[in-house]
């Protein structure tokens, strides 16, 4: 059932796991986390880029293709639509659309624009029942055309957009987008305590960047109040090498093996056992 993202992440910052957000691309890669989180019995967030969702021929599009696919598979386990790095003007299209979240990314903003635009944000969101992320120091790297330096977040300045109403926080804490490089300094864990502290202790924080952090870094950073974690690099290369895999063995050449149910088989499955593998490290198995 599609919700907001607000119940879930409540229940997992309190039971101290987290629940993954996979970002969708197309058919196959929804079906996949949707089958996934079924048969988990986990809480799952469907995360779209702006750009991801022009791909997918527009919002509209990708909401109505969600909602058809959670009825049409049985998907009892809650499920949110979530706009991700959603622009102003995106969020507000993002909910006429039918998402269940956004997420409005004010971080390249000065804090008292992003303050303003992140509450207008909100009211509107507060009138639909629909559950709004923000951020405060951007996530470095590249994501669908969004650039971040990787600054890290000013913890009185999380405290400030968290006070705003958000039901959930995405602060810079060292994390990018991407394959992470050989020189990566990892989490800034000393950062993320504090805004933890500030926020206070019913307040879910959001890690992006998710593909590559070790997995002793992920637990950690749980326990100091990361309730969601967004995947996406990880599944496309996962699929992109059990399609290099099946192409090279040239399965796509015997029989029918070039009918696209049959090419995307191998990353169909791939995807769903590296959510499923995600799920486990985040602890949200079972608790739908």
């Amino acid at each position: 059932m599609l919700v907001s993202a607000k119940e879930m992440l409540n229940k997992a910052r309190a039971g101290k796991y987290a629940v993954g957000q996979f970002n969708i691309n197309n058919l196959e890669w929804t079906k996949a986390i949707l089958l996934t989180a079924q048969e988990n019995h986990s809480p799952v967030i469907l995360g779209v880029s702006e750009g991801a969702g022009k791909y997918m021929c527009g919002f509209p599009t990708v909401a109505a293709m969600v909602k058809a696919m959670i009825e049409t598979l049985g998907i009892t386990v809650p499920v949110a639509l979530h706009l991700d790095h959603g622009t102003y003007e995106g969020a507000f299209k993002a909910m006429d659309a039918g998402f269940s979240s956004v997420m409005f990314d004010g971080s390249h903003y000065g804090i008292e624009e992003n303050i303003e635009k992140t509450k207008e944000v909100i009211a509107e969101a507060a009138k639909r029942g629909i559950s709004v992320e923000a951020e405060v120091g951007a996530i470095g790297g590249e994501e669908d055309g969004v650039i971040g330096g990787g600054e890290v977040a000013d913890p009185d300045e999380c405290a400030m957009i968290a006070g705003l109403g958000v039901d959930m926080l995405a602060a810079g804490i060292g994390n990018i987008h991407g394959v992470y490089p050989a020189n990566w300094k990892g989490l800034n864990f000393e950062v993320l305590g504090q805004i933890s502290q500030k926020v206070g202790d019913t307040m879910p924080l959001v890690l992006h960047g998710g593909t590559g952090i070790p997995e002793e870094m992920v637990k950690k950073a749980i326990s100091l109040g990361v309730s969601k974690v967004n995947v996406n690099t990880e599944c496309q290369l996962s699929f992109a090498a059990a399609t290099r895999k099946y192409i090279e063995e040239g399965k796509d050449q015997q029989g029918k093996g070039f009918d696209p149910r049959k090419l995307l088989a191998p990353g169909f499955e791939a995807i769903k056992a590296t959510v499923k593998e995600k799920m486990e490290l985040f602890g949200s198995i079972d608790k739908a």
